[in-house]
Formats: C-alpha cells, sequence, structure tokens
C-alpha cells in the first residue's frame, strides 16, 4: 500500500503543476562564406575622380564564366561605346541569389583599391534577379548610392517596410508590359510604395517589351548619362 500512496502522491504532484513562460536572449553571429567573381572596367582618363557603376545580371549569367557578365548590361554597351566611369560587375555563382553584404564589402574593396573613385556618385543597376538585387542592397545600404535603376526586378523578397529608406535616392524603375517571367505588378506595387512614402522614383513601363526590357534601356546612352549627373547630397 505504500508503494500506491507514493506513485498517487507523485500523480498528484504533476497533476498540479503550473506551466511557465521563459523569456531569454540568445545572440550569435552566424558566417557564410561567399565566392564572387567580378569584372571592373577602369576609364582610360584616371586623372580626376571618377564614378562608379555597380551592375547586377540577371539568373541566366550565374556561374563561374566571367564573360557572361558581358551578354547585357553596360559591359555590352563599352563593346562599341564609351562610359567615363568605373564598372564593378560581380558574377553571382550557380543557384545562389544575390547576397547584399557580400557585395558591399566587394565595393568596399574596390573604393580601397582605386582612390580615384568618387564615393559621392555610386550607383546601382540591375536586371531580372539583378533587379531585385538592386532593391535589396540599395535598401540594406541607401548611404553609398546616387542613383538606382532596377529593371524588371521581382519585388516580392523584399521586406516593404525597408522600401521608404532609399526613398532619398533617385530611382528609375523600367519594367515590359508583357512580362510574363517577372510580372509588372511588382513594378508597380514598390513604385506606389515608394511613392507614398515621397520617393523619388519614376516608372517607365514597355508596352511592347516582355521580360527583355533591359536591351532598349542599357543599349542606349541616355541612362548612364542620367545616372552620371546624380550626385549625393
Amino acid at each position: 500500500m505504500k508503494r500506491f500512496f507514493i506513485f498517487a502522491a507523485i500523480l498528484l504532484g504533476y497533476g498540479n503543476a503550473v506551466a511557465q513562460d521563459f523569456v531569454g536572449d540568445f545572440k550569435t553571429e552566424v558566417c557564410q562564406d561567399v565566392d564572387l567573381g567580378y569584372l571592373l572596367h577602369r576609364p582610360s582618363d584616371l586623372k580626376s575622380k571618377k564614378p562608379l557603376i555597380v551592375f547586377l545580371h540577371g539568373s541566366g549569367e550565374k556561374g563561374t564564366d566571367i564573360e557572361k557578365v558581358k551578354v547585357h548590361g553596360p559591359f555590352k554597351y563599352l563593346k562599341t561605346a564609351s562610359i567615363d566611369a568605373y564598372i564593378l560587375a560581380p558574377q553571382c555563382r550557380e543557384n545562389e541569389y544575390w547576397e547584399s553584404e557580400s557585395i558591399y564589402l566587394l565595393i568596399q574593396r574596390i573604393l580601397k583599391e582605386n582612390k580615384n573613385i568618387d564615393t559621392k556618385r555610386i550607383y546601382l543597376t540591375g536586371l531580372s534577379l539583378g533587379g531585385w538585387g538592386t532593391f535589396k542592397l540599395g535598401m540594406a545600404h541607401p548611404e553609398m548610392f546616387a542613383a538606382l535603376v532596377p529593371i524588371c526586378g521581382f519585388t516580392d523578397r523584399l521586406d516593404r517596410d525597408d522600401a521608404c529608406k532609399i526613398k532619398d535616392i533617385p530611382t528609375r524603375i523600367y519594367h515590359g508590359v508583357l512580362d510574363d517571367v517577372v510580372s509588372p505588378d511588382y513594378a508597380m506595387s514598390i513604385y506606389k510604395t515608394l511613392k507614398a512614402c515621397g520617393g523619388n522614383v519614376s516608372l517607365t513601363l514597355f508596352d511592347d517589351a516582355n521580360h527583355d526590357s533591359w536591351s532598349r534601356v542599357y543599349n542606349g546612352s541616355e541612362v548612364y548619362a542620367w545616372m552620371l549627373s546624380q550626385t549625393k547630397p
């Protein structure tokens, strides 16, 4: 009988136990190895301060073949024209997405190695995956950039609460109305968000363009002239 009463007392004790909530604080540092290849164009005249254009490619140019970053964008334009600026094009590895801090650190390295880059005239642009990366990096480090030019980028993976961090950066958004890869709704949505917080932003929709809305932007001189005319206060 003693064993029975002891067992019953144990059950009674558990039955009367009170659930408790504990508040804790856990801090750690997570390190991630990132390997970025990159292509850097230096202007011919280095006697004076020069601006820097950072270009983020799309999904089709991922990998380790650095020549792929010349397929679209500023490096394609350089095949037939000139831009009086440094142009930096990192390359995203296969099965990865643009990681903002690694690009930011790469830019810092380029600035350290090229002392005559004008830090008040750093511009960020990208297409498709790179358009998303442009928004993402711009929101992470709005203090760095004098202008943003995202083209046909998706924005569903962005924290919309961060969007207004870039409201003071002159931003030109481009997208094709017929885009069946990345919906133009993304461009219109982020444009409205930026406008609502007083953003310095414009949106250009090409009525006859599908996903490749970047060629008519990057293949002409106008977008480069506009970027190079922007200077951080």
